[in-house]
């Protein structure tokens, strides 16, 4: 009986030494399991809207009884990703919410790997065309108002990453159809990477960072995975961002700061807020990493840390119910 040569052995020994590490790596900092889907009242359903020759696909989630007249909320997903993953990642906090509360919410998908936000870096193209995911947006809010017979008056969006980048962008260039927007793991680009055409002013905005996102630096900067993947360019720093908003807004006002311990997060609120019905707050999430806080969903620990409180969408729901009509 042959046997194998001793090179090939050790080559198989190596292999197999590589697969196994790669598995450990994969999954201690990349694998997450799934929430468990909880039990709903409503209905989720997947449609398309025809918005600047391009087929839009969306899903949306309706609450069994939803009384006319009540509120949207747009939820968009990060780089790479889409509506079905941001429901998984926000442990379907946004959907219990509306059960409670009776709002629609809709999960939108991007055309291009990056919603085509403020920043000039990015992949924000389809077919060799940048896609205009301002105008999609609009257009669901117009269509959705429409069908489901809800206020066009508390339209909201909120998002992470790429999602919360684009929703900065609907403050700025679209805040007649989005009376607020929330954005997680999100800052304003720099002026040299900044290329929205602001309205004038723009909607109450709510930004909640961590600060220890390795993505979307809290102090500012290079917006990039390990310098390599999931480029934004150059980056304002949170408070920077929202000091923007509350100059658009015309709130000159010091913020009303707190500071609050809650679960295993320390959590700083700073709130600029006038006699208008305009309002920006960046709410800050000590020691947190990228990603939406709540306690259904782990992160995967390649970015930052994951803590399970505070219930970030509540925060976010809380910040649109009180919008002043």
């Amino acid at each position: 009986m042959n046997k194998i040569p001793a090179f090939l052995r050790y080559f198989a020994y190596g292999l197999l030494g590589l697969i196994t590490v790669g598995a450990l790596l994969f999954w201690y900092f990349i694998y997450s399991p799934e929430p468990e889907a909880p039990q709903l009242s409503g209905t989720l359903t997947k449609a398309t809207i025809e918005v600047g020759g391009l087929t839009r696909t969306y899903r949306s989630y309706v609450p069994k009884g939803l009384p006319k007249g009540a509120p949207l909320l747009f939820v968009m997903h990060g780089s790479g990703q889409n509506g079905a993953q941001i429901r998984i990642e926000t442990g379907y906090e946004f959907e219990r919410l509306a059960d409670r509360h009776g709002f629609a919410v809709v999960y939108p998908n991007a055309r291009s790997f990056d919603w085509n936000d403020c920043s000039k870096v990015g992949d924000f193209s389809f077919k060799g065309r940048e896609v205009d995911d301002v105008g999609f947006l609009s257009a669901l809010a117009g269509r959705l108002s429409e069908e489901l017979e809800l206020d066009r008056k508390r339209v909201f969006a909120t998002g992470v990453s790429s999602g919360g980048l684009m929703s900065l962008r609907l403050a700025l260039e679209a805040p007649d159809k989005f009376r607020a927007v929330a954005a997680v793991s999100a800052n304003l680009p720099a002026a040299e990477n900044f290329k929205c055409k602001p309205s004038g002013q723009a909607s109450s905005v709510m930004l909640m960072n961590g600060t220890k996102d390795p993505l979307v630096p809290y102090a500012g900067g290079e917006s990039s995975l390990f310098g390599l993947f999931f480029k934004a360019g150059m980056l304002r720093s949170s408070r920077e961002s929202a000091d923007y908003f509350a100059g658009q807004n015309k709130i000159s006002l010091t913020p009303a700061m707190t500071l609050s311990i809650n679960g295993d997060a320390q959590v700083g609120r700073a709130l600029w807020r006038n006699d208008s019905k305009l309002e920006v707050e960046l709410v800050t999430i000590h020691g947190g990493g990228h990603g939406l806080p709540q306690a259904y969903w782990r992160r995967p620990r390649l970015l930052g840390p994951s803590p399970m409180a505070p219930n970030g969408a509540a925060i976010i729901w809380d910040f649109f119910a009180g919008q002043r009509p």
